[in-house]
């Protein structure tokens, strides 16, 4: 985190600074000069001033000094010595001065400011600037760098070429910063002579005026600015800064007037309404009057088509044209209701609208043309479920009709040949085997027209308006059907008459299908199995793929008697026609397998086995190969996993059993990094292993459950573990350098945590740490106990650590003087008086600081009545808040 994440107290994170532009030479030229100018805008007050800010800060002196006068309060008294560990003190008390006023200093130690640490510095003086001059800022509910932002947008609205943004770009013209001078002190400026064109004039004359008129300093360079690309934003918003507090007095007379407009501009926009409604009343009621009796037209339409397109202007005015209406009644209706309440409010007469313009009467008609929007559309879907049953059943018999008559195209010209008179057995049973399909269709297709039938009365039922020409197509239909009825009986005579000449040859045919069908499905199924390529990533996966193919060798000879036995049946069909002279014109009706088809099929599969022994013993190789990979990787991550978890335990034990001093404590974790460090080489040595086994696409590994994702996380927590427990050791050891805490208070402090510690985790809970503080003597309440986790545990996690504990066990001895110097210096001012005057605080005080004070005071009243004046407890509490004594 950078020391700058205080802004988050004081304003949103928009435009943040972005930490690393601190190191351009630009911006921080511009800071340091800003910076140092406001600094020294406060030592003079002190008659003393800073030269350099890095440099002059370094002992603390003037830093305690700066913040003594911006403040009020009396720090605790410097350390005068020249040595390093006098200027931390120093340094450290002003530190502890800020974080008492609620800021957060994040990364920011004394040490980097006694360096000279150019950046910490830098970041330190913004932290200020923020809490003294930008935090309390309040314009229009916002606060700090919005409301300041707010403020300057709205003095310079009425300038032309003004348009404020941000705190960089938008001042780069100097037009802002003279408008803000002519907007208050409109005498010291000749706004109408200035030139967007040339800031520098611009921007030399505003620095001049507010320098010389009204005692702001010279905090930017004009020439800086405009050869910067993007000004230095914190710059900006310091300088600017000293003009809102400068010109803020005058705030209350534009409040006044500004509340004077909102009343006219309630009028005026109490009138606009009253005519608006008026109006949208008056539309809203002529278009629901148009549209009934469009939504009340129920003239029936005889065709789906027309139906269809009174549907879809239905939903366009469902969609496009109604909605609309819906809206406005809606804001005619919301408009109504606000502008009743708003004359409510103002005390002025209720609104009543024209004559039939209610909105009672709007929502009358508004139900009306509900109504029938509901019959219309139910009378729509009536009708169009009509004419879509109608288009259903017409479409639908056109289309049975159209099967059926494709069906039956050349099929009486079919059942009138004579083929069968001049066809071989295989060709006579074939065209048996096809009648006999064919009768099975006729007798199928009865059904269908049947239905055809069907459909046609029940369009003649339903008045269809093409009902002729459905009944002659029915009538064409019936008739077809009864003459092909008369032929295939016909047919199937003839056909059953020839079928016993050639059956011997037909059998054969038959059995030759029946065993030469299965048998070829096999030797395609072996040819694809033996071509099909594998992948295996175990031992015990090639051996099953290697069993399994010695399975199927076993099984070729049995297969070899089949095929021949296949063959044998078609030399006897060869026979039977050679003796009897049969007409054997065609091929086996029963199948396209032929003896010359099985024979190349089975020498493929004799050529395949020997490569297919060939590919298992390779890839047996390589799964051995890749088992000694897994065995090698596992038998090392099964001795570094343990390791690595061993050594986490005794880092977590050793975090909490700590003993003998911090830098004795710091030497010996540093031995143990150094150990856990010399194991490197092994993880090293497993990385090489591992990344073996990924080269050879080793996904799993069952001899061990360490991955080297887990192995590469437990080193890396490993190492972030100890590293972090010598972090906290040192940490703890700054704490104690700079809190002055004894060996014997740590011992102490780290006694009691560890006592309350129950789990033994080093983080105590919540209710762990509230009884810890309770057995230490705190009287603790429940707000009480809320602030106090508020500093220990500002992320609201519930725990404690060791250093938050001890962090706060250190400051609480410094907090207890700020109450103290409440009370003197109220003492001093106040005399012999209860309470302080304000003219006593203008004589005892600078201008500035005194008319600051006046400002954090104007909101308290004195004790009884007494104008002006303040008594202790509002005092404190206007100068130091509620949260902070």
């Amino acid at each position: 985190m950078d020391q700058y994440d205080d802004d988050e107290k004081y304003m949103p994170q928009e435009d943040d600074w972005d930490r690393d532009l601190l190191l351009d030479p630009a911006w921080e030229k511009q800071q340091r000069k800003t910076f140092t100018a406001w600094c020294n805008s406060h030592l003079r007050k002190a008659g003393t001033q800073i030269d350099n800010i890095e440099e002059d800060f370094r002992d603390g002196l003037k830093l305690m000094l700066l913040l003594e006068v911006i403040s009020g309060e009396r720090l605790a008294k410097p350390e005068r010595g020249k040595m390093r560990v006098h200027k931390i003190s120093n340094v450290n008390k002003a530190l502890d001065f800020i974080a008492g006023k609620g800021v957060k200093l994040v990364s920011i130690g004394a040490e980097e400011i006694v360096d000279g640490n150019a950046k910490m510095t830098l970041g330190m003086i913004w932290t200020i600037i923020l809490r003294f001059a930008i935090q309390d800022i309040s314009v229009e509910e916002t606060s700090a760098k919005e409301g300041l932002l707010l403020w300057c947008q709205r003095k310079t609205a009425p300038y032309k070429n003004v348009n404020i943004q941000n705190f960089h770009i938008s001042w780069k013209d100097g037009l802002g910063f003279c408008a803000l001078i002519h907007r208050h002190r409109p005498e010291l400026i000749d706004y109408g002579k200035l030139r967007k064109d040339d800031p520098m004039t611009n921007l030399n004359t505003a620095f001049d005026v507010a320098e010389k008129y009204l005692d702001i300093p010279k905090m930017l360079d004009a020439e800086d600015i405009i050869s910067t690309l993007r000004p230095d934003e914190k710059a900006v918003m310091t300088y600017v800064s000293c003009y809102y507090h400068a010109f803020s007095g005058k705030q209350k007379a534009e409040t006044a007037a500004n509340r004077i407009c909102k009343v006219l501009a309630v009028n005026q926009e109490n009138e606009q309404l009253m005519e608006d409604y008026e109006k949208l009343a008056s539309d809203l009621l002529e278009w629901i009057r148009r549209t009934i009796p469009w939504l009340e037209n129920r003239l029936p339409e005889n065709t789906m088509q027309a139906m269809q397109q009174k549907l879809e202007d239905f939903r366009d005015y469902r969609r496009l044209h109604k909605p609309p209406k819906v809206q406005e009644k809606c804001q005619l209706e919301i408009n109504f209701n606000t502008l009743q309440t708003k004359l409510r409010l103002s005390n002025r007469p209720a609104f009543m609208p024209s004559e039939g313009k209610m909105v009672s009467d709007i929502n009358n008609a508004w139900g009306n043309l509900e109504g029938a929007e509901k019959g219309y559309e139910e009378w729509l879907l009536n009708e169009i479920r009509r004419l879509e049953r109608l288009d259903h059943l017409a479409e639908k018999f056109r289309q049975k009709a159209a099967i059926h008559e494709a069906w039956t195209d050349g099929k009486e010209e079919m059942l009138q040949k004579r083929d069968y008179e001049t066809a071989s057995l295989s060709e006579i049973k074939a065209l048996l085997k096809k009648h006999e399909a064919f009768e099975s269709d006729l007798a199928a297709h009865q059904d269908r027209v049947e239905q055809i039938a069907a459909i046609a009365q029940e369009l003649n039922e339903l008045d269809y308006y093409d009902s002729p020409s459905v009944n002659a197509r029915c009538q064409r239909i019936c008739d077809q059907w009864d003459a092909l009825g008369a032929l295939s009986q016909k047919r199937s005579e003839a056909l059953q008459r020839t079928e016993k000449l050639l059956e011997t040859i037909d059998q054969l045919y038959l059995e030759f299908a029946k065993r030469a069908a299965p048998f070829n499905n096999w030797m395609e199924g072996a040819m694809e199995d033996l071509q099909d390529t594998f992948i295996v990533h175990t031992i015990e996966e090639i051996q099953g793929l290697s069993t399994a193919h010695e399975q199927f060798k076993a099984t070729l000879p049995e297969a070899d008697k089949e095929r021949q036995a296949i063959l044998g049946i078609h030399n006897e069909i060869a026979k039977i026609v050679q003796t009897y002279h049969v007409n054997m014109a065609g091929t086996n009706p029963y199948t396209t397998i032929n003896p010359q088809e099985i024979n190349a099929k089975w020498d493929k599969v004799r050529q395949l086995v020997p490569q297919r022994d060939q590919a298992l013993i390779e890839e047996h190789a390589r799964q051995q190969n890749n088992e000694r990979l897994r065995r090698q990787f596992a038998n090392q991550a099964n001795v570094i996993g343990p390791w690595i978890q061993t050594k986490m335990e005794e880092i977590g034990r050793i975090s909490i059993e700590m003993h003998g001093t911090l830098e004795d404590q710091l030497t010996n974790l540093r031995q143990y990094e150094k150990s856990i460090v010399n194991y490197k080489p092994k993880i090293d040595q497993l990385e090489g292993d591992h990344q073996l086994i990924q080269e050879a696409l080793i996904f799993d590994n069952k001899h061990t459950n360490y991955t080297m994702e887990h192995i590469r996380v437990g080193w890396e927590q490993l190492l972030t573990t100890i590293a972090r427990t010598i972090n906290e050791i040192e940490n703890q050891i700054l704490t104690r350098d700079a809190k002055g805490i004894t060996q014997e208070q740590l011992n102490e402090f780290r006694a009691s945590f560890n006592h309350f510690d129950r789990k033994r985790t080093g983080i105590m809970e919540a209710e762990d740490y509230k009884t810890c503080l309770i057995s230490m003597g705190y009287n603790l309440g429940e707000n009480e106990f809320s602030r106090i986790m508020s500093i220990v545990d500002p992320n609201r996690m519930g725990l404690v650590t060791f250093q938050a504990f001890i962090d706060f066990m250190s400051r609480e001895t410094a907090d207890t003087d700020t109450a103290d110097q409440v009370m003197a210096s109220f003492k001093v001012l106040a005399g012999d008086k209860n309470y302080i005057l304000a003219d006593e605080l203008r004589r005892e005080l600078p201008p500035d600081q005194a008319e600051y004070c006046m400002a954090r005071m104007a909101p308290y009243t004195g004790p009884d009545g007494v104008p002006g004046a303040l008594d202790y407890m509002s005092f404190s509490t206007a100068l130091y808040g509620e949260s902070d004594l």
